[in-house]
């Protein structure tokens, strides 16, 4: 399944239907975007950006967004939409950047919960979008939109959220150390808003690697709060530290995005032709 690059989407919360003068409808399931949610309401205009940024490079195909807490609409609320409208197949996509307790505990609840609701509506999750490779651009992309181009004088913290699960910690510390293999940089470290290490840390740790300047990359894909944590706490070290952008509605982020619909779209329908055909 490809899609083709075409014009801006249209703003609004659910970004459903053609573009303007563009291609016929896409006849395939409606695709959730489906985001953690927060009190920040920066948050949640970045996914909305995103949204739009996903409709333009897919015009036609029905892309609405929803929370799994926090911001509007709720995802029980969009999936029971879906429903209504008579659609038997939705795919939802994660805008999360880690597997943890979100994508394994809370999205499979919701996703059960909505099913169970709507015998007739056949819900499938895609993967979570990290760690996948057309994101490290993005890092890269951000860091230089922000007046860090790499060079052998910039350190470079790859800041996360942190989670409980070690594993989704670990997936945060490989992408930093294959950032640090591309060898642009004096050297790439990661540090956690929520646990350790702390950014304090990660930036003596660049210190000490030689980085005379020092970029915080956010592996977060949108402002709030505890990016906002992090900037401050890093400034109180490091008053001349940049803070690059969140990875939010890039182009790069959009394909994931699109590339994560395609693989489950085509594996839902030929699930389901299988089960026509027994």
């Amino acid at each position: 399944m490809r899609f083709a690059r075409f014009r801006p989407a249209r703003q609004g919360v659910a970004v459903a239907g053609p573009a303007p003068h563009g291609p016929a409808p896409h006849d395939g399931a409606p695709l959730v975007l489906v985001a953690h949610g927060s009190r920040d309401p920066r948050s949640a205009a970045t996914i909305r950006r995103l949204a739009d940024v996903v409709c333009r490079l897919a015009p036609g195909l029905d892309i609405r967004v929803a929370f799994l807490d926090l911001s509007e609409p709720p995802l029980a609320s969009v999936l029971d939409d879906v429903a209504a409208e008579g659609h038997g197949e939705v795919v939802v996509v994660p805008l999360l950047l880690g597997n943890a307790f979100h994508s394994k505990v809370d999205l499979p609840a919701l996703v059960a919960a909505a099913e169970q609701r709507s015998p007739g509506l056949r819900v499938r999750v895609s993967d979570v979008l990290g760690p996948d490779p057309l994101l490290f651009d993005a890092v890269y992309d951000r860091l230089t939109e922000a007046g860090a181009a790499p060079d052998a004088t910039l350190g470079v913290v790859l800041a996360g959220v942190g989670s409980a699960d070690a594993a989704a910690n670990d997936v945060v510390a490989d992408v930093a150390a294959r950032l640090h293999r591309r060898g642009d940089c004096a050297a790439v470290t990661h540090a956690f808003a929520t646990c350790g290490p702390d950014v304090e840390s990660a930036i003596a740790a660049l210190r000490a690697h030689g980085a005379e300047r020092v970029t915080i990359a956010p592996w977060f894909l949108a402002p709030g709060l505890l990016l906002d944590r992090i900037d401050r706490r890093a400034r109180d070290v490091a008053p001349d530290a940049l803070l690059a952008a969140p990875l939010g509605a890039a182009d790069a982020v959009a394909d994931v995005v699109l590339t994560r619909y395609a693989t489950t779209a085509t594996n839902l329908t030929a699930t389901t032709l299988t089960a026509h055909a027994a």
